[in-house]
């Protein structure tokens, strides 16, 4: 196991400013995953730790070797990309063992590296067969292998699930946050799916624009996002927000919201730095919305609702009361509820929050209620 360090680490294409002051320290044997939209630097930083793009500035440190200018062989990471690169004509197992074949390793050494890799992910079977004979998940299987047969110091791996469908990414979930438990290797996974980061990070970096955002464990994050951006990306569906305005600090946060009786936030971070008259945001969890007619209350008519069997998702027009900021191209409102049988579409509904559930957010996107401890 080793660790990972990076040091004011810039990276520039040109005129555009890809990574900014990246400042980073991996644990040996943790799990960290990079999230963030498009064009966020995630896959540029990746590429950056194994060597594959040059920084402009910074440092970069494996295993407390400085590697920032060394060659990605020697740098003691392995890296599985989105697309498998596996070699057609080539048989699994000339696919797992070709790098130690590179390396000039024995004969003896290759095939029991090879060996050891294709019992762990269960793929023994098919080592005399070619790539084109094999499923998506085999296939990306053999990839990892490939990687586990290396004996890295870091695993990288590129957005390597995307390829596959939606149950095929589930398993390969579940098979990767195993082989992390079973291999206590550092890994370093980049990926765009947010339930990805969630059920396997022992720690999640959230990037924007190239720079970090935040950094923590995915329930922290979820809790007690730094800003209305991690807020917005981390949680599906993804969290409602509206704009308002402050009108009182004497008991908590007292705010005016288009649609909504007043609103008292009750506990603000000491350093909320707000004062009466400035713009905010409201941010509510889909999960936290009611239709129980408790708490602050305002009527809405249900426009759609979506059964998914242990729980329903649910959007409603609320009138005067619209969200902001959505990716979604819609203003509703939307619920997540319980197992149970949603009211039919159309319905009438007194929806509401308890003001102690929500987030409010600065005009300059920070977080200013006090930080939410677990449930």
């Amino acid at each position: 196991m080793s660790d990972v360090k990076l040091t004011s680490v810039q990276k520039y294409y040109a005129a555009f400013h890809a990574l900014r002051d990246i400042d980073l320290t991996i644990q040996p044997g943790e799990f960290v995953v990079m999230v963030g939209p498009s064009g966020c630097g995630k896959s540029t930083l990746l590429k950056s730790i194994a060597g594959l793009s040059d920084i402009t500035s910074g440092r970069i440190e494996i295993a407390g070797r400085d590697v920032t200018r060394t060659d990605p062989g020697e740098r003691g990471i392995a890296m599985v990309f989105q697309s498998y690169a596996l070699y057609p004509h080539m048989s699994v197992a000339q696919n797992m063992g070709f790098g130690l074949k590179i390396m000039k390793r024995p004969r003896a050494e290759i095939d029991a590296a090879v060996r050891a890799a294709a019992e762990i992910l269960r793929i023994t079977d098919v080592l005399d067969k070619k790539p084109g004979q094999l499923s998506g998940g085999q296939r990306q299987r053999v990839a990892i292998g490939r990687a586990i047969t290396r004996r890295p110091d870091v695993f990288l791996f590129d957005e390597p699930l995307s390829n596959l469908d939606a149950a095929l990414r589930t398993q390969m979930r579940v098979e990767l946050a195993t082989l992390h438990k079973r291999l206590g290797a550092t890994m370093i996974y980049v990926t765009h799916d947010q339930v990805e980061a969630m059920t396997m990070a022992d720690r999640i970096v959230v990037l924007r624009a190239g720079r970090i955002e935040q950094v923590g464990a995915p329930l922290e994050l979820y809790r007690n996002p730094v800003n209305h951006f991690v807020a917005s990306f981390l949680g599906a569906p993804r969290m409602n927000f509206f704009e308002g305005r402050l009108r009182d600090l004497s008991a908590g946060a007292t705010l005016e919201v288009p649609g909504l009786p007043e609103v008292t936030i009750p506990a603000l971070a000491a350093d909320h730095g707000l004062r009466p008259g400035n713009r905010v945001t409201l941010g509510l969890r889909p999960e936290h919305m009611r239709i129980d007619g408790r708490g602050v209350t305002t009527p809405a008519t249900l426009r759609l609702a979506e059964e998914l069997g242990r729980e329903s998702v649910l959007y409603a027009d609320a009138g005067a009361l619209r969200t902001t900021g959505s990716d979604t191209g819609t203003e509703s409102v939307t619920l997540l509820l319980g197992a149970g049988t949603p009211p039919p579409e159309g319905s009438t509904l007194q929806i509401g929050f308890d003001p102690a559930d929500a987030y409010l957010f600065a005009e300059d996107g920070r977080t200013v209620t006090a930080p939410k401890s677990a449930p």
